[in-house]
């Protein structure tokens, strides 16, 4: 019976997983339009740009709007894979593709003592949540490369030091995965496959790491938290833009050079928290490994200057990788996490007029959304630190001096 019910579990799985997949391919393949702006454009001008500018060996110096490490151009040069296909339905296909390599690599295991297929689950429920912005993006190929280095860290860590390599020269998240790491052999493996590659691309392509200083001089995007600051401040008279700003809409003017150096040093407090949960950390589990992984790629998300979308697909591919684990303490912010993006689709692109507008409901959708994320951190954070940082010792109280005892009195 137990074997059965299992097998239903899992074509329930399957099932739903074709049937949502089916409908993210009609959208972005245009046979019906998703309302709100149009996600795919990103893929049919943007990267395609950048893919006749690769074709020629170098990088796409010339615009500020790519912000990204040298290997993202392996994505954006894959669609020639399919060269029966147009640019832009390649991709789609590839991130499709991408999309059932997570869901295989969270099956894989699922079935094992001490796993569960909630991972699966989770990953099969949160990114349909998205909307078609998820084939129309990258992103779902970078977290494809960070669930399987996840899964490999127990057993190979060599195996997980390169894959996160590999997955921070395509998206620089990725380096954050050890963060949980213990064994010496996954950071020397990254390190060397880091460098290695790096000096691959640095050499074969000018420009490999012209991205530095783009990324440098962005502002503050106007679905980031900060940007709450802008959004009530029009409402209260402040004088600013919303601008198209280094392939970003964000907002310009007074105080936002304040606002983006806050961000920075929420940042900096974020890796400062991160540091002291590692070297007070003294107690591990199996889960330990993607547990950190998870917190940390959720501090800095909700503490970067840019909140985009697509940054969801970490997060829900993260969680993933948490709960598939039975002993796993992320179930609440997993959760969290799966709302908010039904809560990012909600702002974009179905109400990013009202985002951009900042009326009442653009800022609630933001107040909502991005409180589901600080609320899935600060949750991700301590429960990590309880499950792994033994409580400080109770400190004994001073002797107290022995009372003199009394003889009672005879009436």
């Amino acid at each position: 019976m137990e074997t059965k019910g299992a097998g239903r579990s899992l074509a329930w799985l399957l099932a739903t997983w074709g049937a949502t997949r089916a409908v993210l391919l009609l959208f972005v393949f245009q046979v019906y339009v998703f309302p709100g702006p149009d996600v795919t454009s990103d893929v049919s001008v943007i990267y395609r740009g950048w893919y006749e500018v690769l074709r020629q060996g170098t990088f796409p110096l010339d615009d500020v709007t790519w912000q990204y490490p040298p290997a993202a151009a392996l994505p954006v040069l894959s669609p020639a894979a399919l060269p029966f296909l147009s640019y832009a339905h390649a991709f789609f296909v590839l991130a499709f593709l991408a999309d059932a390599v997570v869901l295989a690599l969270l099956l894989r295991p699922g079935r094992r003592p001490g796993r569960s297929l909630r991972g699966a689950w989770v990953w099969v429920a949160g990114v349909p949540l998205l909307g078609p912005t998820v084939y129309a993006r990258y992103d779902v190929m970078v977290t494809a490369v960070a669930v399987a280095a996840l899964l490999a860290g127990a057993r190979h860590p060599r195996v997980m030091g390169a894959l996160t390599a590999f997955g921070a020269l395509l998206k620089v998240w990725p380096a954050l995965l050890l963060v949980g790491a213990a064994r010496r052999r996954a950071w020397w493996s990254a390190a060397v496959t880091a460098t290695g590659l790096a000096a691959l691309f640095s050499v074969s392509m000018p420009g490999a790491f012209a991205f530095l200083t783009f990324q440098r001089d962005r502002g503050t995007e106007v679905e980031s938290l900060g940007a709450l600051v802008f959004h009530v401040g029009r409402h209260f008279g402040w004088h600013g833009q919303v601008l198209l700003n280094y392939g970003s809409i964000e907002f310009v003017g007074p105080h936002v050079n304040q606002v983006s150096t806050a961000a920075l040093a929420l940042t900096v407090a974020a890796f400062g928290w991160l540091l002291l949960w590692r070297l007070r950390m003294t107690r591990r589990a199996p889960h330990t490994l993607a547990e950190a992984a998870f917190t940390a790629i959720l501090l800095f998300t909700v503490t970067s200057r840019v909140i985009s979308p697509q940054y969801l697909v970490w997060l829900i591919g993260l969680a993933a990788v948490c709960v598939s684990y039975r002993a796993s303490r992320m179930g609440a912010p997993a959760l969290m996490v799966v709302a908010a993006s039904f809560l990012t689709v909600l702002e974009f692109p179905l109400g990013f007029q009202h985002v951009v507008t900042s009326d009442r409901y653009g800022v609630l959708l933001l107040v909502l959304r991005n409180g589901l994320l600080v609320a899935a951190s600060v949750t991700a954070a301590r429960r990590l630190w309880d499950s792994t940082v033994p409580p400080a010792p109770a400190t004994p109280l001073p002797p107290q001096p022995a009372q003199p005892r009394q003889t009672p009195v005879s009436p």
